[in-house]
């Protein structure tokens, strides 16, 4: 088994780390701890087991109730830990005179705090052992029986797979793969001669396997091919016994041990050997280890007859894998428009009426029934054949969009989709598992940042120490892996932020909902009527009105708020009882005050005030030893108190207040104000945005001590500044993010020059602010995506110098350039994505060369007044997608709409254009939009 890890590997890791680091700390209870470690890594195996039957449904309601027992007790054992510490540090704030007075009773209470963790873990593993023991006198022990006698009772109709249908599913019902069959059909009998492997990828329930299906029983694919077969791999991958299968259907007569290596290397020769001379095709359905290809390429002979291989995989690092040439075909299927998903309701669910179509008084509820399946065709067909067998009535209708809106699990009816859309979760690696719950605390279609993400799940402990790796850095790759298996859906943030937005599909945000209230992960509170009795260790706030009269159990570790609601009452009260936080969010909510008794939250790890009324923090911040992450991004805050400097653990300070009605210009963007002692936090990774200069103490001096950072934006810098700033960055060898800004855009140069050695792997750079001639450092930048030069006034024209940045996918220039003309030339710019021209004054013509912007997609002209016409060569870009134009000339705009004339010619090929200008007020005028 890869992973040897359960429900309390969370809990003896954290174990081992007290031990470690805290030795000293540990040393009358260092016995204890350990001899607790020990119980749990004795019960460990079995949990293994224990688990991964009930993952798979194949156990009774006895195990259940073990695991959970064994899960509550890993809870306990983290509660008494985290307590302990809490009392310890709540004492060690004693100090000056009265800490002396109370010196005696200090220690006497530190014993009597030693004796009662070494009495909690006694009583600990007392109850461990007899839930061992209790679960030895069912048989539990023996690994072999768990779940026979649950197996026996399960119907043969529970035990099949859930995707069994897809393989029955018509072609006339399944009309938008329809196209994509022909074509595909086309690629097996007339394609290349050399072995060709076609992989399809995509979310569950997105119709891989119905696709593959009738590619496989095509008669023309039938009449093509030697010989076929399909083989479903599954989670439960065994090479072995793959190969023996194969080996009963092609070598029925050649006689081998399983499991023997030299038997192994036999029986793929033979395979080898009699597929050698055959045109073949094999369908390889639900592969989800990598490791596939890597045996089955060497079964399966390249024999120069057109032979075919059709792969369906969930993960996208199956299907990297499974290309070895450039022959090899990989087809994402993405979920269906909602025009097809309609046409395949309408035939599924009134199949058994004579005219099949919608009665008007249900369409709108059909139509926001097939919106809640969001384009999954077996999720599509799995509803709509439920409703074809209901009454046509609008009060049976509704029973079943409330099942899929709220209770998708909790109807048998519609469990099986469930069961379809669980089985990745299923086949996550453990510490997986958490990151992806994670997407259970959020509202349904919530957005969250990528880097918000990480930093959750770091203060939460998912995130496990690599070398020579960032913690953020392995958090990224948790997330990459969690998109690579389909399961999270990413929006890409342009020139409006700098992150990836992630959400889950709504009908997997129902399985992991309903899957993290089971495992006592999270619990969410939505109004009066809400039960929090579950022990939970996250909680969702939805209404915070009622929760102080109705929560019983206070040992959360994170709290998030998603309401309108929150009063002073409810934030002291969380502040006063949940003492054990380890991560709280009180983000976008109207809270405008926060009280001393934050720094009672001794455990707390990252803070969220993001878009809050609040403006000012308390200065007993100073006592969160263990926070690393503080955001106040759009709060009411301007200035920091001096109490920060002591948070020696911080890690991400982010401070940045927008005033929309400013616009985008220097003086909307306002820094919080820092005081002396900054460069102390020197784990500090992120730093944006401060103020340069603050009662004569200027921050630039500091942060050559800051070698840590990642992210720095500072702002209010001076030309004399700059030269400063120049020197502390050069230490910054880890930069990936900078924004500088001046005090004003007018007189203030930023002095940027004497930069000899950039951070090597800087990738996003905004400067705001006159800049007397072009950085040339900028150039020896290899990994630099994204520019933005706001209000540079350049006289000499930046194209030339940025054209060859070899990754340079964004490029925004306004008030950037004071010239007439800009010339993109041949082969510059060869991996530019988004390009955003505006406030030019002067830039009259703008030409790009043949060969120049070939990946560009989008491309934003605004406010240039003097600029009367298309670029010239915009017809040459071929991956454009989007033209967006903005308070530009009429000249400009007529020139697009009028059909024939030479502006229009250029963009006719564009997808979509869109151009519009201000009117009165605030009012905008639509001019075009194709």
């Amino acid at each position: 088994m890869a992973e040897t890890v359960t429900v309390v590997t969370p809990v003896i890791d954290m174990l081992v780390q007290l031990l470690l680091k805290r030795a000293t700390l540990f040393r009358r209870v260092h016995g204890e701890v350990k001899s607790l470690k020990d119980e749990l890594e004795s019960i460990q195996c079995f949990l293994i087991e224990a688990e991964e039957k009930l993952e798979k449904g194949d156990v009774n309601d006895g195990v259940k109730t073990w695991v959970k027992q064994v899960r509550e007790e890993a809870y306990h054992i983290e509660d008494v830990m985290d307590e302990y510490l809490l009392r310890v540090a709540q004492r060690s704030h004693l100090h000056g005179f009265i800490g002396l007075l109370h010196k005696t009773g200090h220690f006497f209470k530190s014993f009597k705090s030693r004796n009662d963790v070494a009495f909690a873990i006694k009583s600990i593993k007392a109850s461990l052992r007899e839930i061992k023991d209790r679960g030895e006198r069912y048989g539990f022990n023996s690994l072999e029986k768990l779940g026979s006698s649950s197996s026996r009772a399960l119907t043969s109709f529970e035990r099949y797979d859930p995707r069994l249908g897809s393989l029955f599913i018509g072609e006339d019902e399944f009309m938008d793969v329809y196209s994509t069959r022909d074509e595909l059909v086309t690629r097996l009998v007339e394609g290349e001669l050399s072995r060709t492997v076609i992989s399809f990828v995509g979310e569950g329930g997105v119709g891989k396997t119905t696709l593959a299906k009738q590619v496989y029983d095509n008669e023309m694919v039938k009449g093509h091919f030697d010989c076929r077969a399909w083989f479903t791999v599954s989670q439960a991958y065994n090479p072995d016994v793959l190969l023996m299968t194969m080996k009963r259907y092609f070598c029925p007569t050649f006689e081998c041990n399983v499991g023997e290596i030299d038997m192994m290397k036999e029986v793929i020769s033979q395979l080898r050997q009699c597929l050698q001379a055959k045109r073949y095709v094999f369908v390889f359905d639900d592969v989800w280890h990598t490791d596939f290809w890597g045996v089955m390429k060497y079964v399966l002979p390249n024999n120069d007859k057109g032979s075919r291989v059709i792969i369906t995989t969930r993960n996208d690092a199956v299907v990297a894998s499974c290309k070895d040439t450039v022959f090899d075909l990989v087809k994402k299927l993405q979920p269906w428009s909602q025009e097809s998903s309609w046409e395949l309701f309408l035939k599924k669910a009134f199949q058994f009426e004579r005219d099949g179509c919608c009665p008007l008084e249900l369409k709108q509820l059909s139509l926001e029934i097939v919106r809640q399946c969001q384009g999954l065709p077996l999720v599509i067909a799995a509803v709509a054949g439920l409703l074809s067998t209901k009454e046509k009535v609008l009060f049976e209708w509704k029973k079943i969009y409330e099942a899929l809106c709220f209770n998708l699990e909790g109807n048998p009816q519609l469990s099986n989709i469930s069961k379809i859309l669980s089985l990745s979760y299923y086949n996550l690696p453990y510490y997986l598992k958490y990151c992806l719950l994670y997407f259970g605390i959020f509202p349904r279609n919530h957005l969250v940042p990528d880097v918000r993400l990480y930093r959750y799940w770091i203060a939460e402990g998912f995130v496990k120490e690599r070398r020579e790796k960032t913690l953020e850095q392995v958090a990224e790759e948790y997330l990459n892996e969690l998109i690579q298996r389909n399961l999270v859906q990413v929006w890409n943030m342009n020139f409006s932020g700098s992150d990836k937005l992630c959400r889950v599909h709504d009908l997997m945000h129902d399985m992991i909902f309903s899957k993290a209230g089971e495992l006592g992960f999270c619990n969410a509170f939505i109004g009066k009527k809400s039960s929090l009795t579950q022990r939970s260790r996250r909680l969702a706030v939805y209404s915070s009105s009622h929760v102080m009269e109705n929560v019983e159990d206070y040992s959360a570790r994170s709290i998030f708020v998603f309401n309108n609601e929150l009063t002073t009452p409810f934030v002291e009260f969380t502040f006063e009882k949940f003492k054990l936080l380890k991560v709280l969010d009180f983000s976008n909510t109207p809270l405008d005050c926060i009280p001393e008794g934050l720094g009672s939250l001794h455990h707390l790890r990252s803070l969220n005030l993001r878009n809050t009324k609040v403006r000012m923090l308390p200065k007993s911040i100073c006592k969160l030893n263990n926070l690393e992450t503080l955001d106040i991004v759009n709060t009411q805050i301007s200035e920091l108190p001096i109490e920060i400097n002591k948070l020696r653990n911080l890690r991400h300070l982010l401070g940045l207040c927008h005033d929309p009605a400013r616009g985008y210009g220097i003086e909307a963007f306002q820094g919080q104000r820092l005081h002396r002692g900054i460069g102390h936090l020197e784990e500090l990774q992120t730093l944006s945005n401060v103020q340069a200069l603050h009662n004569e103490f200027c921050i630039v001096k500091e942060l050559e001590l800051l070698t840590q950072l990642r992210w720095l934006g500072i702002s209010k810098l001076t030309e004399e500044m700059g030269r400063s700033l120049c020197t502390s960055i050069e230490k910054m060898n880890n930069l990936e993010r900078l924004t500088i800004c001046s005090t004003d855009t007018e007189s203030e140069i930023l002095d940027l020059h004497s930069i000899s050695s950039p951070p090597h792997f800087l990738q996003r750079l905004n400067l705001m602010g006159p800049l007397d001639e072009f950085p040339r450092w900028i150039v020896n930048l290899p990994y630099l995506s994204r520019l933005s030069l706001f209000s540079s006034r350049l006289s000499d024209e930046p194209l030339k110098y940025l054209c060859h940045l070899p990754n340079l996918s964004l490029l925004w220039l306004c008030r950037a350039y004071n010239g007439e003309k800009l010339l993109f030339k041949e082969s510059g710019f060869q991996k530019l994505k988004l390009l955003e021209v505006s406030e030019l004054y002067r830039l009259n013509a703008v030409t790009i060369e043949n060969g120049s912007l070939p990946l560009l997609e989008e491309v934003r002209i605004g406010s240039n007044p003097q600029l009367k016409e298309v670029p010239s060569g915009m017809q040459n870009l071929r991956s454009l997608k989007l033209l967006e134009i903005s308070q530009m000339p009429s000249e400009f705009v007529l020139g697009l709409q009028r059909q024939g004339l030479q502006d229009s010619l250029k963009v006719k090929h564009v997808p979509s254009i869109s151009s519009w200008y201000r009117g009165d007020g605030d009012l905008y005028d639509v001019f075009h939009d194709q």
